[in-house]
């Protein structure tokens, strides 16, 4: 197997992702009709959490698991205290609260995107990182909100709406439609028999890859039009949206190695870190703070985080792995 960084970054997926940014950078009108990429999301989520299921169900429950999924809250829960500091100092306690939680999220699709990287290049990866994916979603959004309470001045702290817009963002933290959907299939990949799981490997392996081809490229399109909203927002901001994915990944690998996981859940729990959400986080925020802008959190994360984590960090990160690894 091929391992080097250049061929890495050789995978199709990646490579259609960048072609639906070329089609916008070029004024293509490409695009795919709605509501194709929804249902595709839909779709990869199910795949992903079954497939994850069945690979729990194989492998059972074990230290390296407890190890993963302990790590993987840990990093939900440090990311965003030190985001939040770090975005302070440019931005008020609301866009950087709302950053904060955003970069302690996860992308689910960054997630998914680096499963189908392993299984082009025949490593091998632990169900129960997809349990992991779900279980970063909500605590980085409830840290982000405490982070704004607490240095909010004393009078807007004892605001009476307090009580019920946190209760609103627990809520939608612990209901989104994402970790609904990808811990249900996680269960019931962990449930069904050998003859249940034969009958829908069609379904959730054969068509996996191609329908990840589409939503990628309609990815592309989306990302590369954001990218014209953050012109205005300053070099600092844009940098950030790079340097900070690489530290929570170059972490990531140092625990990962500490605790002696394989290639796979190494680069799993290494893009987990350094992913940035931009579905679960922007719906929570809108409830949670109204007063940080989305056009600050939506497109740092979507236009210059998942698609530097996409065409290279994924490749990257794995890169890394296998040196320290020897």
């Amino acid at each position: 197997m091929d391992t080097s960084l250049i061929q890495n970054l050789i995978n199709p997926p990646l490579l259609f992702f960048l072609l639906g940014m070329i089609a916008v950078l070029i004024k293509s009108d490409l695009e795919i009709p709605q509501p194709l990429p929804k249902l595709f999301s839909l779709y990869l989520l199910l795949a992903i959490g079954f497939k994850g299921g069945v690979e729990l169900h194989h492998s059972g429950l074990g230290l390296d698991v407890v190890g993963s999924l302990s790590a993987a809250v840990l990093f939900a829960c440090i990311v965003p205290v030190f985001s939040f500091f770090l975005f302070k100092w440019k931005l008020d306690i609301y866009n950087a609260g709302a950053l904060a939680a955003t970069y302690g999220s996860v992308s689910a699709v960054t997630f998914i995107t680096a499963v189908s990287f392993l299984q082009d290049n025949g490593i091998d990866y632990g169900g129960h990182m997809v349990g992991a994916l779900a279980l970063m979603e909500s605590p980085a959004i409830i840290v982000g909100v405490m982070m704004i309470n607490f240095f909010k001045t004393q009078e807007e702290t004892k605001s009476t709406s307090r009580r019920g817009t946190l209760g609103k963002v627990l809520h939608e933290a612990f209901t989104n439609g994402s970790v609904v959907l990808i811990l249900g299939s996680l269960l019931i990949g962990a449930l069904v028999n050998e003859k249940a799981i034969a009958g829908l490997k069609p379904f959730t392996d054969d068509i996996f890859k191609g329908v990840l081809v589409i939503f990628l490229l309609d990815m592309g399109l989306v990302a590369a039009k954001r990218v014209r909203t953050l012109k205005a927002a300053g070099g600092f901001l844009l940098v950030t949206g790079i340097a900070l994915p690489i530290f929570n990944a170059l972490l990531a690998i140092y625990v990962s190695s500490l605790l002696g996981l394989s290639q796979g859940d190494s680069l799993l729990l290494t893009i987990l870190a350094a992913s940035a959400s931009y579905i679960a986080v922007p719906a929570a925020m809108r409830i949670a703070v109204p007063k940080a802008s989305p056009g600050i959190y939506v497109p740092m994360s979507l236009a210059i985080t998942f698609p530097f984590n996409i065409l290279v960090g994924i490749p990257l990160y794995l890169y890394l792995i296998q040196l320290i690894n020897g």
